[in-house]
């Protein structure tokens, strides 16, 4: 799908404020409410938008850990892949879950209440036949804003 200035403008509200009326997206983006509402839906179908989230701070409710996990798979056919990704998704605690080139598989993003947490949470995971080969884990000790509206 070929995107044109009014579809970034839109983009670009949205990035801003995922909570923006349809009347006042379509005004900031010069719109008859009607044409910015197809082309919203023409970007949902399209699957550019894929849905809209709530940024939360999860420190404002109590002290959280996390950690950033390098997973390499010992094995690397396709049902290998399949078989980690699905024991992930079962996992709240892991918020996160990107697979990469290069030297590791997977880099996930893990929110625990304590390092401790984590500790139990790996050893689970080390546990089931997913084929993890070897991991890296880093503490994240801090979360630096960039400005740029959640995204």
């Amino acid at each position: 799908m070929k995107l044109d200035a009014t579809d970034h403008r839109i983009l670009a509200a949205l990035r801003r404020d995922g909570r923006i009326t349809k009347l006042k997206l379509a005004q900031e983006v010069h719109l008859s409410p009607a044409a910015c509402w197809e082309r919203l839906r023409r970007l949902e179908t399209a699957g550019i938008i894929k849905g809209y989230t709530a940024i939360i701070d999860l420190g404002a409710d109590e002290p959280r850990t996390t950690v950033i996990v390098e997973i390499s798979l010992s094995s690397h056919q396709q049902a290998d892949f399949r078989r980690f990704e699905e024991a992930v998704a079962r996992e709240p605690a892991i918020v996160a879950c990107d697979a990469t080139g290069g030297g590791i598989d997977y880099m996930l993003r893990v929110t625990v209440p304590d390092i401790d947490s984590y500790q139990r949470l790996i050893d689970r995971l080390l546990e089931q036949p997913i084929g993890i080969g070897r991991y890296f884990s880093y503490v994240v000790t801090k979360s630096v804003p960039l400005g740029r509206g959640g995204t």
